[in-house]
């Protein structure tokens, strides 16, 4: 049986990217296991250096131009990861030259909140090319049914496949510091740019005040968000009860992890939510915003879902932390558990290669199909 050609293309494989950069990696390595020819690069040539893609990773890491990756991998699907930036409009010239199948993940990037952000520069590009060549796509790849509707709300033919995110669950939670005299520590860990709500989360951090807990802020920033929200801190009086430490990344980022006691994404726009998936994956409870997809943080009783005001962010924290380090406990098992049933990788890759090969484009037609 001839293996599928896959080629992955991402904005970058940089730690500092954020979400895609590991979901997709990750998800090469998962469709390489699951019997597929994976090829990833992006326009940065991180494929070739990133830490983020393991050195013995079954996958062929690529540089140059668009044009060198495709010669290379010589692909029957290539799978897109993302919109707006030019080097996808590439893409999906060379592709339509090609004839190759092309799928395109949205990743949150048609999001109202992200449409929304810098509007005029992506109105401009929706014009210019970017309706049309979502138009011309194969297939749609959503990781939530919310991300799904935001796609169909623009009447375009191409097919909706919605698949999650996978993640990796470790045979062994990561060991937790338990002792009943510690400071307990309630964690954000992603980028620090504004669409994370990072201002709401210190703003009902500082209503709260609460006793015997801190809040640490980690990721990289953008924007130079991250003095802002140092600055609003400060005006607030919070002092040591937050603290920003940049971006963690290997053993610094696992330390981070065992730390904590609740994890905080106060988003206002996610399409999936990797970070959620691993704070869970990792036993600890979660607390996050109706604007990303994790209404199970409820059904399965393994965290907080809110919407995203400081007020709510503010009444989530209070029950939060008012909870018992068992109960907390009994929330992250959950969670954890959710993550190894729901989204374990071998099931996500065999569902995209299931996409892969039933890319067949029905005009005038716009099914959404849960996987």
């Amino acid at each position: 049986m001839t293996r599928m050609r896959v080629l992955l293309t991402v904005g970058s494989f940089t730690p500092e990217y954020g979400g895609p950069a590991w979901s997709v990696s990750q998800l090469g390595v998962a469709l390489s296991r699951a019997g597929a020819t994976v090829a990833l690069w992006a326009p940065d040539g991180s494929a070739k250096t990133s830490s983020v893609i393991a050195d013995d990773a079954p996958v062929t890491r690529l540089d140059g131009t668009i044009d060198a990756a495709l010669a290379a991998a010589s692909p029957d699907v290539v799978h897109d990861n993302g919109v707006w930036m030019p080097f996808h409009h590439a893409v999906a010239k060379r592709c339509a030259a090609r004839g190759l199948r092309r799928v395109v993940s949205l990743r949150g990037m048609l999001e109202p909140w992200a449409f929304a952000y810098k509007p005029v520069r992506k109105r401009i590009a929706w014009l210019a090319y970017q309706r049309r060549d979502l138009a011309v796509a194969d297939v749609i790849h959503a990781t939530a049914d919310s991300e799904a509707a935001s796609f169909t709300r623009f009447r375009l033919p191409p097919p909706v496949r919605v698949i999650a995110n996978g993640m990796d669950v470790p045979d062994h939670p990561i060991e937790k510091s338990r002792s009943a005299d510690r400071t307990r520590v309630a964690l954000f860990l992603s980028r620090v740019h504004p669409k994370k709500g990072l201002p709401m989360l210190v703003e009902a951090w500082a209503q709260l005040r609460p006793e015997n807990w801190r809040l640490i802020i980690a990721g990289p920033e953008e924007l130079g968000h991250a003095a802002e929200i140092r600055a609003l801190a400060a005006s607030r009086g919070l002092g040591d009860a937050v603290s920003l430490v940049g971006p963690q990344f290997g053993e610094d980022k696992r330390r981070l992890l065992q730390e904590a006691d609740l994890f905080v994404l106060p988003t206002h726009s996610e399409n999936f939510g990797m970070a959620v998936a691993e704070a869970l994956a990792d036993e600890i409870p979660v607390l996050t915003t109706t604007g990303a997809p994790w209404a199970e943080l409820v059904s399965e009783d393994c965290g907080w879902w809110v919407s995203p005001t400081t007020e709510a962010i503010a009444a989530g924290l209070r029950d939060a932390l008012s909870c018992s380090d068992e109960r907390r406990a009994e929330m992250g098992a959950r969670g954890r558990a959710l993550i190894r049933n729901k989204y374990g990788w071998e099931r996500i890759a065999q569902h995209m290669l299931s996409a892969y090969e039933g890319g067949t484009r029905t005009p005038g037609m716009n099914p959404v199909a849960s996987a």
